[in-house]
């Protein structure tokens, strides 16, 4: 725990009713944006009030609060609601306070060009894999829009790579007792998605296929510049293309240049 931690608990220890109370409402504001934000479609406020369990009648107050700051903002009929331009400018602030975040997007130009394909940059968050860029493939129809999402780390090569830098230990502390699978090819056993860990441990890159999104194939590998590694890069590509030679051609690549980012990031001093 750090000093900040314990002056923190020191003033709720101390806190009225109202500083409480207080507490709790940012707390919930913080939780409806999470739930939009994860959220394909905008919802309802019976559907959040579903989702989350708050009463009715404080989320209702909530919503209204963030839509008057435009933290969030409502469809035409103005009964669902999704997550507004001033929650882009939050995140905005986070990439360009990331001094790891240039470096990152230098190495997805130079995979690109490597291989041809989509590349990635993610974080780990817990359970869950943060894309922070990419680079789309020139001269097809983008696969997927990552930019900004999390996704369950197991259905996913750049979170599987990234769990494979944890020990067993670790692993299971951060996993759900259940995995949701996110296709019928994602992987919804412990057991198996252990035995999946310890390979890429082996081979020192991650693939999957289909997992997270139908008809798409992926290769990642860690940046170790921090222990455990935070940080992974990756390629996508259509399943049709993704054959075993270049899957291995793929994985010499982002292998070679998550290395090499990694060491650029270490001269930086970036930690």
């Amino acid at each position: 725990m750090t000093e900040l931690d314990r002056e923190l608990d020191k003033d709720l220890d101390g806190a009225s009713g109202r500083d409480l109370s207080s507490v709790k409402s940012a707390e919930r504001t913080v939780r409806i944006l999470e739930t939009l934000a994860a959220s394909p479609t905008r919802l309802t406020l019976g559907e959040l009030q579903d989702r989350m369990g708050y009463p009715r009648s404080s989320l209702h107050a909530l919503i209204r609060t963030l839509r008057e700051l435009k933290w969030i903002e409502a469809d035409t009929t103005g009964s669902a609601f999704g997550v507004g331009p001033h929650a882009l400018l939050s995140g905005s602030a986070y990439l360009d306070l990331d001094p790891a975040y240039p470096f990152a997007c230098e190495a997805l130009e130079d995979i690109r060009a490597a291989v041809g394909h989509t590349a990635h940059y993610g974080r780990r968050d817990g359970a869950h894999v943060l894309y922070l860029a990419s680079r789309e493939r020139r001269n097809m129809e983008p696969l997927v829009s990552r930019v900004g999402r999390r996704l369950p780390a197991h259905v996913t090569a750049l979170g599987q790579a990234l769990l494979a830098a944890l020990t067993l230990d670790e692993a299971q502390a951060v996993l759900p007792l259940t995995l949701e699978p996110y296709t019928p090819k994602s992987i919804r056993s412990l057991a198996l998605l252990h035995g999946e860990l310890e390979g890429i441990r082996g081979r020192g890159w991650a693939f999957e296929r289909g997992q997270g999104t139908p008809g798409v194939a992926c290769v990642a590998a860690v940046v170790d510049y921090r222990i455990p590694a935070t940080d992974a890069i990756s390629c996508s590509m259509p399943d049709y293309e993704a054959t075993p030679e270049e899957i291995q051609r793929v994985a010499a690549a982002v292998v070679d240049n998550a290395k090499k980012l990694a060491a650029r990031l270490r001269r930086a001093g970036v930690r």
